[in-house]
């Protein structure tokens, strides 16, 4: 699979042992509406720094608007009290072929800049005695998305997560993004991609993530 990183962005030494989204202990310790108080009064004194004149009708409110958006839309992933219901059915049909969701739109941001990056997910697992909802794969990639977010640890956190609901080590995830942390600074390179892949249990087999590129490549 391609991986196209930007040098300047990804020189980090990651532990791909630990994929859990580094937060204070302390990190829920305190209600939404406060943290949009907080975070309000922050951006207010970085555009303040900058020289931008608050007082401006266009410019006023935007404090508040980007720290509700930080909290309620942007990385409310960050809150494990939002992770998604996820309820799974017997595998009645005893079906135990490969199931693939492919094409998930997703948008997160950049830990490293918090700048956007944006693209599409592949999920695909093996059943044993369960199955979820086609659409609870989706929400889990949008609640790990909703977080400032590295790919590498994206990719894995969702394959780990698919694991533990589904019981069954049989799961690959699959992300395309482009990262504009690479598009619209730095290099500025406007073309490349970042694809990361994990495959576990089943889809280690060469014939298994064979048959799952095929799949990948119908229209």
């Amino acid at each position: 699979m391609e991986n196209n990183h930007h040098e300047d962005d990804h020189d980090h030494d990651f532990d791909f042992n630990h994929t859990n989204t580094p937060t204070r202990p302390d990190a829920f310790s305190i209600s939404d509406d406060e943290k949009i108080a907080t975070i309000e009064g922050h951006f207010k004194a970085i555009m303040e720094t900058l020289g931008l004149d608050l007082e401006d009708d266009s410019l006023k409110g935007t404090p508040h608007r980007v720290a509700k958006m930080y909290v309620k839309e942007t990385f409310w992933g960050l809150n494990p009290d939002n992770k998604p219901a996820v309820s799974h059915f017997k595998n009645k049909f005893r079906y135990n072929e490969m199931l693939l969701e492919k094409d998930i739109n997703f948008y997160t941001n950049c830990e490293h800049h918090f700048v956007p990056f944006f693209g599409t997910a592949h999920v695909a697992y093996i059943p044993n005695g369960k199955v979820i909802g086609l659409s609870k794969l989706n929400r889990i990639v949008e609640y790990f998305a909703k977080r400032p977010q590295v790919q590498e640890r994206m990719t894995m956190q969702i394959a780990n997560e698919l694991k533990q609901i589904l019981g069954t080590d049989n799961v690959a995830v699959i992300i395309n993004a482009k990262h504009l942390c690479v598009a619209s600074r730095g290099i500025k390179d406007n073309s490349s991609h970042t694809t990361t892949a994990e495959y576990c249990g089943k889809f280690d087999d060469e014939a298994v993530r064979t048959e799952l590129h095929r799949l990948l490549a119908l229209k």
